[in-house]
């Protein structure tokens, strides 16, 4: 079955970084856009960034010049750098593929201190 396993996250203080991965399995990694979204306490699931099979990215734009999202097809590995970091950034994030339907990771929680 499709697994997706979320690593990365942790406490971090105010313009600080933190990067996250989500490794897959059960999937054809190469073929599939895969995306990161969170979610705050209170609040709905956003998306924050996707990559495609090709590589191409969009960001969400609270994420543009600050997160990068990249992938590692040889290890089945989506990566989310996130530089200056502030509180609004606090929540579980979340790693996410499909094609016909959704598979989501379990989360990983990032919190940030001011």
């Amino acid at each position: 079955q499709v697994q997706l396993v979320e690593s990365g996250g942790g406490l971090v203080q105010a313009g600080g970084s933190l990067r996250l991965s989500c490794t897959a399995s059960g999937i054809i990694f190469t073929v599939n856009a895969m995306d990161w979204y969170r979610q705050a306490p209170g609040k709905r699931r956003e998306l924050v960034a996707t990559i495609r099979s090709t590589h191409d990215t969009i960001y969400a734009d609270f994420a543009k010049g600050r997160f990068t999202i990249s992938r590692d097809d040889a290890k089945n590995t989506v990566y989310l750098q996130m530089n200056s970091l502030n509180a609004e950034d606090t929540g579980v994030y979340y790693c996410r593929t499909g094609r016909s339907r959704d598979y989501w990771g379990q989360g990983t929680q990032v919190t940030v201190s001011s």
